[in-house]
C-alpha cells in the first residue's frame, strides 16, 4: 500500500474509532508526522492557468498544456501538472472503442464439395490510379475459384448477385465462411442466407488465419496476377482477372491436390459420387421374379386380392 493510501486509511480509522493516533500508526506502519503532515503548497495559481489554456484548446491533454506553460516562461514539473490537472476536473473522456467479438468454433473437416465456401475481398489498382476490389468465391475442399467479381464498389447485394448465379450452376452450399466485413454482417446478407438455410460462418475479427483457404488463395492471386499485370483500366483488369481464374482452375496444378488441376480433381469427385450412387441404385433394386408379398403364391395374389376389395366398396358406395 502506498503511502499516500495509508494515510487515507489511519486518517479514517482514527476518526470513527475510539483509538488513539499512535496506536493507528502502529498498526498501519505509519509515521505520526506523517499522519499529521499538512500540504503547505498552494496550486491555486497553476490551476488557474491550466484553466485559461483548457478553455483555449479543449481537445488537449496535459502534456501539451505543459508545453504551453513551458513556451510562456514558466516551468512545471509534469506530474505537479497532471496532479492539478486531474483534481481540476480537466480529463478528456475518450470513448471506448466497441470491438465485435465472436467465439471461435473448431472447423470441421470437409468431405466433399459445396460443403462450405469460403468469401473474401482484395483489392488493388488501375494505371490511372483508380481503386478496384475483387470478390473470391473459394470451394476449400475442392480449392475451385468459383468467382472473381471486380469492380470499383460492391455491396451485399452484389455479394448475394454473384452467388446466385454460382449456385444456379452448381447448387446450394451448406455453409459460408467470411471475415466480418459490411458486405457479410448486413441485413440482406443475413437474410439472404436464413432464407435459404445457408449456415453463415463469421470468423473472429484480427483471425484471418480462420480463413486460410481464401487468404491462401488471395497471396496466389497477388503473385501471379495483380502483381504481375499492368491494369489500364477497369476492363482491363476485369479480362487479366478472368483469364488468370480460368488458368488457375484448368491449367494450374495445385499442390495439396496431387498436382491435379481444381477442376480435373472436381471432376474426378463427382464422378466417384456418380459411381456411389449407381452402387446404391443396383442395391435398392428387386430381382426379378422376387415377391413382395409373405403370402404363398406372391405378389399376384396380393394385388388380385387389392383389386377385389377396391371393387367392392365401388359397389358399396353405388348402393349407398
Amino acid at each position: 500500500m502506498e503511502l499516500v493510501d495509508r494515510r487515507k486509511e489511519a486518517r479514517w480509522l482514527w476518526e470513527h474509532y475510539v483509538v488513539s493516533a499512535r496506536r493507528v500508526c502502529g498498526l498501519l506502519m505509519l509515521a505520526e508526522s506523517s499522519l499529521r503532515y499538512a500540504s503547505r503548497r498552494n496550486d491555486e495559481p497553476l490551476r488557474l492557468r491550466l484553466l485559461e489554456a483548457a478553455r483555449e484548446k479543449p481537445r488537449w491533454g496535459y502534456r501539451r498544456l505543459q508545453i504551453v506553460l513551458d513556451q510562456s516562461g514558466e516551468h512545471v514539473n509534469h506530474k505537479r501538472v497532471y496532479r492539478v490537472y486531474r483534481e481540476a476536473g480537466l480529463m478528456i473522456r475518450r470513448r471506448a472503442r466497441k470491438r465485435l467479438r465472436r467465439k471461435g468454433a473448431p472447423r470441421p473437416a470437409l468431405t466433399g464439395a459445396n460443403q462450405e465456401w469460403a468469401l473474401d475481398f482484395v483489392h488493388d489498382a488501375a494505371a490511372s490510379g483508380r481503386k478496384f476490389r475483387a470478390l473470391s468465391v473459394v470451394d476449400p475442399y475442392t480449392r475451385e475459384c468459383l468467382a472473381l467479381e471486380v469492380d470499383t464498389s460492391m455491396g451485399s447485394r452484389r455479394v448475394t448477385r454473384v452467388l446466385e448465379g454460382i449456385i444456379a450452376e452448381r447448387g446450394m452450399p451448406l455453409a459460408i465462411r467470411s471475415d466480418n466485413g459490411p458486405e457479410f454482417t448486413s441485413r440482406h446478407f443475413l437474410a439472404w442466407c436464413l432464407e435459404r438455410k445457408i449456415e453463415l460462418v463469421h470468423i473472429e475479427p484480427g483471425k484471418p488465419v480462420q480463413n486460410a483457404f481464401v487468404e491462401s488463395f488471395h497471396g496466389k492471386l497477388r503473385d501471379e496476377c495483380l502483381n504481375a499485370s499492368w491494369f489500364q483500366n477497369l476492363f482491363d483488369a476485369r479480362r487479366k482477372i478472368a483469364a488468370w481464374r480460368k488458368e488457375y482452375n484448368e491449367e494450374r496444378p495445385h499442390s495439396s491436390l496431387g498436382y491435379r488441376t481444381p477442376a480435373a480433381f472436381a471432376a474426378a469427385v463427382r464422378g466417384e459420387e456418380g459411381r456411389g450412387k449407381d452402387v446404391q441404385n443396383r442395391d435398392l433394386e428387386i430381382p426379378a421374379g422376387f415377391s413382395l408379398s409373405h403370402r404363398p403364391g406372391g405378389g399376384s395374389s396380393l394385388s388380385l386380392e387389392m383389386t377385389t376389395q377396391q371393387n367392392r366398396l365401388g359397389s358399396e358406395e353405388n348402393v349407398v
